[in-house]
């Protein structure tokens, strides 16, 4: 009888195919356990992608059919093309009114805001006795500041026999109704968004202190007063948290809704003069049953808030400094 004998290398120690053997186990096992991870890993997941996929992509891409078509919410549907995007411009006033209003209330409410933040962090961070309490107190405005419950209350404020108008009569000024006046009724809420400071604020806070005390320290060697520490040291290297305010501020003033709702009754009155964006796509929508048209509105302020968004990204690179530059 013949055969090749496969005799073992001499420098083969005893024993190594059976360590191979168990290697090979040890790999199995371990993409065994790797699979259960992954596996409970996605069945954790399986909420959320439903949610992601029929609570906010499926109406997300059904309102951009809707977009283009004239439907009523109660009967069908036909294809108008961009009738809806058109007639924004060109039949409805109340619409530029919108625009104009939320336009004027997000460009000036979020300077105003992002400065109020910055002025009350400047002060907190010179490191006040119950920081804490303080930090929780002006915090509290930004949590209260969406509700309908601070709505009535701002209603109530600068009414006719609110309390700013007993503030004015202090000083002998006669005071009016400032919600039912069409030239102040806009203002009000902007001082109410003015007055929910305390997100950014805390924002603002967090970036003062990642600034290193020993830059303020040479500074102050060098003969630099606090107004220029301020201006070459803190304002530049907080320029990061200061970008990352505004565009969270500028979405999020964009989509101001629930404060003029309840200010102006839900019409926006007086005059229209605080008829939001999103409240005339609501009343398109639920009160007008439009909602063809108030699909295209609502896309059309997304179109809007991303395009300012990239442009700040832009622009950053103008203003905005990292570490490395």
């Amino acid at each position: 009888m013949t055969g090749t004998q496969v005799r073992p290398r001499p420098d083969e120690a005893p024993g190594d195919g059976r360590r191979s053997a168990s290697a090979q186990e040890a790999d199995r096992a371990r993409r065994r356990r790797r699979r259960k991870e992954a596996l409970a890993a996605y069945l954790f997941l399986t909420p959320w992608f439903g949610g992601l996929l029929f609570i906010t992509a499926g109406p997300l891409l059904a309102s951009l059919y809707l977009s283009f078509t004239d439907y009523s919410l109660i009967g069908g549907s036909d294809w108008v093309g961009l009738d809806n995007y058109t007639r924004m411009f060109s039949e409805d006033p109340r619409f530029l009114k919108a625009l104009q209003n939320t336009t004027i209330y997000v460009f000036v409410s979020v300077p105003l805001q992002l400065a109020f933040a910055l002025l009350l962090a400047l002060v907190l961070d010179r490191g006040v006795r119950g920081l804490a309490v303080y930090r929780s107190v002006y915090y509290l405005p930004s949590l209260l500041g969406s509700s309908v419950a601070i709505a009535i209350l701002w209603r109530k404020v600068f009414g006719d026999d609110g309390l700013f108008n007993h503030f004015l009569g202090l000083f002998g000024v006669d005071g009016h109704s400032w919600i039912g006046d069409p030239s102040t009724a806009l203002g009000t809420l902007i001082v109410l968004n003015v007055w929910t400071f305390g997100s950014p604020m805390v924002i603002f806070l967090a970036g003062l202190r990642q600034i290193p005390v020993s830059y303020y320290e040479a500074a102050g060697i060098d003969g630099a007063g606090k107004v220029r520490q301020f201006f070459h040291i803190t304002m530049p290297l907080l320029t990061p948290v200061i970008f990352f305010n505004l565009i969270l501020q500028l979405i999020g003033a964009f989509q101001s809704f629930t404060q003029a709702f309840v200010v102006s009754g839900g019409n926006g009155s007086p005059s229209d003069s605080t008829l939001f964006y999103t409240m005339y796509v609501y009343t398109k929508g639920f009160n007008s049953f439009e909602m063809g048209y108030a699909s295209a509105m609502a896309w059309f302020l997304v179109i809007i808030i991303a395009c300012l968004t990239a442009l700040n990204f832009l622009m950053s690179k103008y203003w905005v400094f990292y570490g490395d530059n």
